[in-house]
């Protein structure tokens, strides 16, 4: 794992403690979530920041978003019991797959 990804999996897992703790805040009324949503965005976007010096932005955010996407979809269907119907499934399977692709097949990810 090279810098770059380091920091991807930074920024994906400050973004997944944040948008988790979101949840907890009830409309930014409850102070300890909050304030650790607001951490955690702050952190997510530094260590999204680092990848862009030498990575395309529409790479990275791709990465970063769709990361994101599936974790915070499995945390609600885990920890929430929010349910998932078949449609929702298969694009949870397409965002994997896609980020996959660019980290496995992509020259570009490779940069840096």
């Amino acid at each position: 794992m090279n810098a770059n990804h380091a920091w991807l999996v930074a920024a994906i897992a400050f973004e997944v403690m944040a948008t988790t703790a979101l949840k907890e805040t009830q409309g930014f009324t409850r102070l300890a979530p909050s304030l650790l949503t607001i951490a955690g965005y702050a952190l997510a976007f530094y260590f999204l920041s680092l990848p862009l010096r030498t990575l395309p932005v529409g790479i990275v955010y791709a990465i970063w978003c769709g990361g994101g996407i599936v974790l915070i979809t499995a945390i609600g269907f885990f920890v929430y019991r929010q349910a998932l119907d078949l449609p929702a499934l298969a694009g949870i399977v397409l965002i994997m797959a896609g980020v996959l692709v660019i980290n496995l097949f992509s020259a570009t990810i490779r940069h840096g």
